[in-house]
C-alpha cells in the first residue's frame, strides 16, 4: 500500500500540470483573482459615489433649497431643459432617452415651513439598472434639510429639545449583545470557512483522480501494475492515500496563501486581527476543525477514486466528476442558510452536520458529545465507501470496460 502511495505522489509531482493545479494556482491565482475582484469592486464604488451626474428638475415652486444644495454639489450639475415635462410619461421618456442621469420632480407643496405643507412626497426618475447611487446623493441633501426643517418648526410651535428627541424618535432600540466577540465572529464568517475548506479539499483530489485510475487504463500502465506482487485491495488503498494527501495538500496550500498575501496586501493590519481571532479559537477546536476534514476528504477521495475506476478514459472520467461539485455545494448552503442549526434532522444529514459542527466550533459552542456522533458517523460513511471503492476494484468487468 506504502509502495503505490510512494509511487503515485513521485508521478504527482513529476507531473507540472497537476502540480500547477495544487500548487502554482492556489498561490498565485486564487489569491490574485480574489483580490482584483475585491479592488474593482472598491473602485466601482468609489467611482460611482464621486462620478458627475447631470440632472433636471421639475418644479411649479421656483428656487427651492432643495434644488440649490443639489446644483451646488460639485458632482452634479443642473440641465436646463428645454421643454416642459408636464406628465410623469414625459419625465420618463426624458430620462430614457439618455438626455440627464436622472430628474427630480418636486411636488407644489413644497415649502421651508412643513408644519402648513405637511409630507413632502419628492419622485426621481432614473434608469435603477445603473450603479451611479444617486438616491445617496439625493439624501445626503434631504437629511440636512430635514434636520433644519424640523427644528425651525419645534421652535414655531416652542418645544423644547428634550421632547423634540422624543417626537423625531419616540423609541430608541438598544441591542445589548450577550455573545462573546468569538461567538460573535464566528457566526459572521464561520459559515464560509467549511464552504471553502470543502470545495478545495474536494478540487485538490479532483484533480490528479483522473489519472490515477482511468488515465492510467489509457496509458496502459494498470495492466502492469495489477501483475504486481500487490495485491489488489493494496493498490486501491495507496491511490486513495494519495488522493486524500493531495486534497488536504491542495487546501492549505490554498488557505495559507490567501492568508499571507491578505497580511502582505494589507500591509500587516491583519496580522493582529487573524491572531485575535485564532488565539480565541483555541488549539484543540482548530485541530478538531482540521480533524473533521479527514473523513470528509475520505469521503471525495473514495467516490473520486471509484468514478475513475469505472470510466474509460480521462476525459470520462472529468465528466462524471465535474457534477459532484455542485453536489457539494448544496449541503454546504443549507449550513449557510440563517436559521440553521445543529438541531433535529441537520444533525444526521452527511456533509451539511459537518458544515455546522465546523461553524460551531469556531464560534465556540460547540457540543463536544454531539461532535463525537457527527464524526462518527462520517467515519462510518467513509469506511463504507473506500469498502465499496475496493469491491469496485475488484471487478474485471468494471476496470477493463
Amino acid at each position: 500500500m506504502w509502495l503505490v502511495f510512494k509511487k503515485e505522489v513521485l508521478e504527482l509531482t513529476r507531473d507540472r500540470k497537476t502540480l500547477f493545479f495544487m500548487v502554482a494556482l492556489p498561490i498565485l491565482v486564487f489569491p490574485l483573482l480574489i483580490g482584483g475582484v475585491v479592488y474593482f469592486m472598491q473602485n466601482a464604488y468609489s467611482e460611482a459615489a464621486t462620478k458627475a451626474l447631470n440632472f433636471a428638475i421639475v418644479a411649479n415652486v421656483e428656487n427651492t433649497e432643495f434644488a440649490k444644495q443639489l446644483a451646488d454639489m460639485p458632482s452634479l450639475h443642473l440641465v436646463e431643459q428645454s421643454t416642459s415635462l408636464a406628465s410623469e410619461d414625459e419625465m420618463k421618456k426624458f430620462v430614457k432617452a439618455g438626455n440627464v442621469d436622472f430628474l427630480i420632480s418636486i411636488p407644489d407643496n413644497y415649502s421651508e415651513d412643513i408644519i402648513s405643507s405637511g409630507q413632502i412626497v419628492i419622485k426621481v426618475y432614473l434608469n435603477d439598472a445603473q450603479f451611479n447611487r444617486v438616491q445617496d446623493r439625493i439624501w445626503e441633501v434631504l437629511d440636512t434639510l430635514s434636520a433644519v426643517y424640523q427644528r425651525n418648526a419645534f421652535m414655531t410651535l416652542g418645544v423644547d429639545e428634550d421632547t423634540q428627541e422624543g417626537l423625531v424618535k419616540p423609541f430608541v432600540v438598544e441591542k445589548v449583545n450577550v455573545a462573546d466577540k468569538r461567538e460573535s465572529q464566528g457566526a459572521a464568517i464561520g459559515g464560509m470557512i467549511p464552504y471553502f475548506l470543502f470545495i478545495l479539499c474536494l478540487q485538490g483530489a479532483m484533480i490528479p483522480a483522473a489519472d490515477i485510475g482511468a488515465g492510467e487504463k489509457e496509458r496502459g500502465t494498470l495492466e502492469t501494475l495489477l501483475l504486481s506482487p500487490i495485491s489488489r485491495t493494496q493498490i486501491v488503498l495507496g491511490k486513495f492515500l494519495t488522493l486524500c494527501f493531495a486534497g488536504v495538500v491542495s487546501a492549505l496550500v490554498t488557505v495559507l496563501s490567501i492568508a499571507i498575501w491578505g497580511v502582505v496586501l494589507s500591509q500587516g493590519m491583519a496580522i493582529s486581527m487573524v491572531g485575535d481571532f485564532m488565539a480565541a479559537i483555541g488549539i484543540i477546536d482548530f485541530l478538531l476543525v482540521f480533524l473533521m476534514l479527514v473523513p470528509l476528504v475520505a469521503i471525495f477521495a473514495a467516490v473520486l477514486l471509484s468514478l475513475s475506476i469505472y470510466a474509460r478514459s480521462y476525459k470520462e472520467a472529468q465528466g462524471y466528476m465535474t457534477p459532484l461539485v455542485f453536489i457539494v455545494i448544496v449541503p454546504v448552503m443549507i449550513a449557510l442558510m440563517p436559521g440553521i442549526e445543529l438541531k433535529g434532522i441537520y444533525a444526521w444529514i452527511p456533509l451539511t452536520n459537518v458544515a455546522l459542527a465546523i461553524k460551531e466550533l469556531i464560534k465556540g459552542t460547540m457540543d463536544y458529545f454531539q461532535l463525537l456522533g457527527i464524526f462518527g458517523s462520517s467515519v462510518l460513511l467513509a469506511g463504507l465507501l473506500i469498502a465499496f471503492c475496493v469491491n469496485w476494484f475488484n471487478r474485471e468487468k468494471v476496470l477493463f470496460r
